[in-house]
């Protein structure tokens, strides 16, 4: 199991990030992806996940209204936008997931994803 993440994302503030996860070595759409991020000097914060299966998303209260989550079966590749962006939201962003095959459990993480947002 495999997650890979696009490169690392320098921006103004106002504008929109997006953050591409591309995932290999299972069946995409077994499993939920998640999303966190993690800014400088603070612990993981959960964004919200995906459900590559249907598109359903749920999104942490704090990011719901700039945040959207996508997934695309056909590349196995899964996306997080987050607009409005504010010094703030400078961070390493990562992805996630937690296949379950049998009796086995693997969690795999993305390499993460560098966002910095500076004028």
């Amino acid at each position: 199991v495999q997650l890979v993440q696009s490169g690392a994302e320098l921006r103004n503030p106002g504008a929109s990030m997006k953050v591409s996860c591309k995932a290999s070595g299972y069946t995409f759409t077994s499993a939920y992806i998640e999303f966190v991020r993690q800014a400088p000097g603070q612990g993981l914060e959960w964004m919200g996940r995906i459900d590559p299966e249907d598109g359903g998303t749920k999104y942490a209260q704090k990011f719901q209204d700039r945040v959207a989550f996508a997934a695309d079966t056909s590349t196995s590749t899964a996306y997080v936008e987050l607009n409005s962006l504010r010094s703030e939201d400078t961070a390493v962003y990562y992805c996630l997931t937690i296949v379950v095959a049998a009796s086995t459990v693997v969690a795999s993480w993305g390499q993460g994803t560098q966002v910095t947002v500076s004028s």
